[in-house]
């Protein structure tokens, strides 16, 4: 390992409403039209008074031709049996006790889906409905989840797969037949199931971290963290590992910042970072370490830059590298490691970018803040 030290973040749909909209024109300083989802409000007659720019965008019909509209006629949408909702639940003759509909998947003029939900609005108990007030949710990102999850499924099935009927066949074997093999032949037995077992420890581990990160429960654990050191274990790591010494560059510059962060998740992103280069990479692996600027606010930060000499990434790939399932190779690897690196560093508040190195190989750059304890500033 060579070590260097080197000195010094539209329009609103201005259609005329109608009389009775001004009241939702705005409400506590929000508009209709700043919500994220589809607002349509009917009145006591049934005639829509209110229709924001996510409900015109979702059912491509202009604000200004819908207000004014009886509800069937500005929403006509159907169940997936093909049957008119508005009369399958017939808000305003219904029964008394009703408070509205649950979120459900109806299908609009042309046979796109849309989320909807609605609300009955009675002056009293059992009185009759004033206001119909009606939500509306594409289903694309909804069906890009579902099919997120499928994938993830189908991967870890797959992934699992493997290691569980290599530790199965071995442990049946020896169970059945102990007395027929050589004390070294079960200790190659036992050492590949204890290698399958972590290789499923491992992938349990990367599971939950995902499930973290999409949940935004992440937790970051600061204290201060040395990443020379930390690069110089993750280094011996390899070199353990049959790695030759010289393969690896290592360059700490002066007057780094001090770094408040978590020392496990900063290991978790060194050592993905560090095996992918190794892995996937040629050459020289080259770790470089500096101060940086941090955001737009001129937080002060350290980069870390983790270089090699391989045929690095190709152009039409580089925005697919964090993403689920985002292979450079077929090296092995579940494809979530980059993922996961992504998830930690935002937690951190920093960023991570993938490039081409200056010796052409692949090139990933994370900035962290110092993150320094509000109790200690």
């Amino acid at each position: 390992m060579t070590v260097d030290t080197d000195s010094p973040a539209q329009a609103r749909s201005a259609a005329p409403h109608a009389p009775e909209a001004d009241s939702y024109s705005d409400f506590a300083g929000v508009h209709p039209d700043d919500l994220p989802d589809g607002l349509v409000v009917a009145d006591e007659t049934g005639r829509v008074v209110c229709f924001n720019a996510a409900a015109a965008r979702i059912t491509a019909v202009p604000a200004g031709q819908a207000l004014g509209l009886p509800l069937d006629q500005a929403l006509p949408l159907e169940d997936l049996k093909g049957c008119r909702w508005w009369t399958l639940t017939d808000p305003y003759g219904g029964l008394a006790i009703r408070r509205g509909q649950p979120e459900r998947n109806l299908l609009l003029p042309g046979g796109r889906e849309v989320l909807v939900s609605a609300r009955y609005v009675r002056e009293r108990p059992k009185g009759p409905v004033r206001r119909v007030v009606v939500s509306l949710r594409g289903t694309e990102a909804r069906r890009r989840t579902e099919r997120s999850h499928a994938e993830l499924i189908a991967t870890v099935a797959h992934e699992l797969r493997s290691p569980l009927t290599s530790v199965k066949g071995f442990t049946a074997t020896l169970l059945d037949k102990w007395e027929r093999f050589t004390d070294e032949q079960k200790r190659l037995m036992l050492e590949t199931v204890d290698a399958d077992a972590g290789r499923i420890k491992r992938l349990i581990a990367e599971l939950l971290d995902i499930s973290r990160i999409d949940s935004g429960r992440l937790e970051v654990r600061r204290q201060p963290v040395d990443l020379a050191a930390a690069i110089g274990r993750h280094v011996q790591v390899q070199t353990t590992g049959g790695q030759s010494p010289d393969r690896f560059f290592v360059r700490i510059r002066p007057h780094l910042p001090k770094l408040w962060a978590d020392p496990d998740k900063i290991d978790q992103i060194l050592g993905n970072l560090l095996e992918n280069a190794v892995r996937h990479g040629d050459g020289t692996v080259t770790i470089e370490v500096a101060p940086r600027t941090a955001g737009d606010d001129g937080e002060e930060g350290t980069e870390v830059t983790v270089s090699d000499e391989g045929p690095g990434i190709p152009e039409a790939s580089m925005s697919r590298v964090f993403t689920r399932f985002w292979r450079g190779s077929k090296r092995g690897g579940t494809g979530l490691g980059l993922y996961i690196v992504k998830g930690i560093v935002e937690a951190h508040g920093g960023t991570i970018t993938v490039g081409r190195g200056p010796r052409g190989g692949a090139e990933f750059r994370f900035i962290l803040p110092v993150g320094t304890p509000a109790h200690l500033i």
